[in-house]
């Protein structure tokens, strides 16, 4: 219902900033003030410091860090190719073709993630598709569960462009993959620049699955952070944790600009 006074306003205000506070920058700030601390035996954190980060950024929780960025950004790729082409294909299908391929490629997001990662591993931990012990599996996992915002992203993309674009260029002459490569996939740069940007921050933060599939040599940030946790090490978890905060956003802005570039074209 919609508010028409200044009391309700502001009285709605209050309420949506109490909210944010609460569910998003509390957790947030907590666990930044745990990356810094040393101690916390009262009210507020104390002996603070930057220890946490720098133990963050070397041997082990370094290593994942990178880890987590190369899965993000192959699993990421792997799915705006894979999805992009789905989408392009299923929109010259019947319409009921079009709502059977939308289904399978939602179906990872109605399952929980473990399922997913089960089910990967049992699927490629025998020949002919050996994976189980490598990379390529932890990869492959990230893959299928972002698959579906890479698709539903270009397909909701797909369905708001003005197929007049198109039509023309068939009209004078071009074929269907230069229709493709100059019309259709510059139209979609803006659509394929927020797909990849939510794909790499699914990735970056993804456990469930990971956790069933992955080598010792492959762990990502974010199982080390759980092991870590395990073990009693907040304070190292914390500064892990804002690490991997960081590095998504900085990520994230990146690509933002190069979307936002590609919207102004």
């Amino acid at each position: 219902m919609l508010v028409w006074t200044r009391t309700g306003r502001a009285l709605v205000l209050a309420v949506f900033a109490l909210v944010v506070l609460v569910v998003f920058a509390a957790p947030i700030a907590t666990v930044a003030a745990a990356a810094l601390a040393g101690r916390w035996t009262g009210p507020l954190p104390s002996d603070l410091g930057f220890g946490n980060f720098r133990q963050a950024l070397s041997g082990e929780q370094a290593a994942s860090l990178s880890v987590s960025l190369q899965t993000a950004l192959l699993a990421g790729a792997v799915a705006l190719v894979l999805g992009a082409w789905a989408a392009l294909a299923a929109r010259e299908s019947p319409a009921w073709w079009r709502r059977t391929t939308d289904a399978i490629f939602h179906l990872p997001v109605a399952v929980p993630s473990v399922a997913i990662g089960l089910g990967v591993l049992i699927a490629f931990n025998q020949r002919p598709l050996l994976l189980g012990g490598t990379k390529w599996i932890v990869i492959l996992a990230h893959s299928v569960l972002v698959l579906a915002y890479a698709f539903s992203a270009v397909s909701a993309a797909l369905d708001r462009l003005d197929p007049g674009y198109r039509q023309a260029a068939e009209s004078l002459g071009a074929g269907p993959a230069r229709v493709l490569t100059r019309i259709t996939l510059p139209l979609l740069l803006p659509a394929l620049g927020a797909a990849a940007g939510l794909a790499l921050a699914l990735s970056m933060g993804e456990l469930g699955a990971t956790i069933m599939v992955y080598p010792a040599t492959w762990k990502t940030l974010p199982v080390t952070i759980f092991a870590a946790t395990d073990r009693g090490d907040v304070f190292g978890a914390a500064a892990c944790t804002t690490l991997l905060v960081a590095v998504t956003l900085a990520a994230l802005l990146i690509l933002g600009r190069v979307r936002g570039r590609a919207a102004l074209r």
